[in-house]
């Protein structure tokens, strides 16, 4: 019997109290940065110690295993500022939710660390509990500056996805998930009496063409097969209705799947804003926060992650990609990774919705896709 299939049946005599503790994570969610119980209660479930606090709120945890380079688990701790309308008997009342899945990933950890302590393992096993991963402040960057990650040879992660088919596993090698930018566009023009417009230039009329003519990124700047989503969501301008505003704001994010069409996509935003205003007599300064960079599966990794999930019997694909993002992109400039996304079907719901709602079935599989994926980076799995 091989390891992946031995560490399968383990997790199977963890489930129960896995799911238990999905329940209680569930309903006691904590916002970024506010995860120090959530991740306590991770640490005494798994029972292997308190290990070390990582990224302020975060722990890093030694599992079980032999020499060589670690091998580490990541499940994100952190929940969204949303009132839960799932109806479940464990739902959240405090105004948080755990609308991502991040309780099953959570659970799920659990489950395959329990049953790692009953193995003998070729190489170290790490589990990272890490947090703010939905928050600005990315817990990730925090880990990497902190040199967690030096002399770890992977990092293994599962999303739960309702884009994909129930029971599905996606591991692509490859770009999997966007990059993730924030900019900030400010129009300037010639404000006054919205009776003289021939007085003025019309920073809102600027800013609204610019909006529009940001759809070129995707349609003429980047290479299509590949594409970038481009989308400004706020808008801010004026303090009446009668009077043409100086200064017209919007931002929104640029997301792209390669390093290249990223800086593309960056000067393309800068290129358009500029000429746009300066067609209508305006001026645009542009500001863009860099966010986290492409995520990009190892592709061994995601290759032998592929045959030992068929091998435990599961549907598995290396046909999914997401414009989404993930902080756990930050590992990949060092170690390889591994994100492996799970299918939920379209019935449990959007990710980040009130009424998202996985489930308990989904902690056995998101386990089983953690195994395969610190499995294939195991030589002899």
């Amino acid at each position: 019997m091989s390891l992946a299939e031995r560490w399968r049946d383990a997790v199977r005599r963890e489930l129960a109290g896995a799911v238990a503790l999905r329940h209680e994570l569930h309903a006691e969610p904590r916002l970024s940065g506010d995860e120090l119980d959530t991740a306590a209660r991770i640490v005494a479930a798994i029972g292997a110690g308190e290990g070390r606090r990582v990224a302020g709120t975060g722990r890093l945890l030694e599992i079980a295993g032999g020499a060589g380079r670690p091998v580490v688990l990541r499940t994100e701790l952190d929940a969204l500022p949303l009132v839960e309308r799932s109806g479940a008997p464990w739902a959240s009342g405090n105004g948080t939710m755990h609308a991502c899945g991040h309780d099953v990933h959570m659970a799920a950890l659990v489950a395959v660390c329990r049953a790692a302590r009953h193995l003998e393992l070729p190489v170290p096993l790490l589990a990272l509990l890490q947090p703010r991963e939905e928050g600005v402040d990315s817990g990730a960057q925090d880990v990497v500056r902190e040199g967690v990650l030096e002399g770890v040879d992977a990092v293994v992660a599962a999303h739960v996805q309702p884009a994909l088919p129930p029971g599905v596993v996606a591991v692509t090698p490859g770009p999997v998930n966007a990059s993730i930018d924030e900019f900030t566009i400010t129009v300037s023009g010639q404000g006054g009496h919205s009776g003289y417009p021939h007085t003025v230039t019309d920073s809102v009329l600027a800013l609204s063409t610019t909006v529009v003519a940001l759809q070129q990124l995707g349609a003429r700047r980047v290479d299509p097969v590949v594409g970038v989503a481009c989308m400004v969501n706020r808008l801010h301008a004026g303090s009446a209705n009668n009077i043409v505003p100086e200064e017209a704001v919007g931002s929104g994010t640029v997301r792209t799947m390669r390093e290249d069409d990223r800086r593309r996509a960056h000067e393309a935003l800068r290129d358009i804003a500029a000429h746009v205003a300066a067609a209508h007599g305006c001026r645009a300064e542009v500001e863009i926060a860099r966010g986290e960079p492409p995520l990009v599966n190892d592709e061994h990794l995601a290759a032998r992650a592929h045959m030992l999930l068929d091998d435990l019997g599961h549907q598995a694909t290396a046909d999914f990609r997401s414009f989404g993002s993930d902080d756990f992109a930050s590992y990949g400039g060092h170690a390889r990774v591994l994100m492996a996304f799970v299918g939920t079907g379209e019935a449990t719901g959007r990710l980040h919705d009130a009424t998202f709602l996985p489930g308990d079935d989904l902690v056995a599989l998101v386990a089983d896709a953690l195994v395969a994926g610190c499995c294939a980076a195991v030589s002899d799995a």
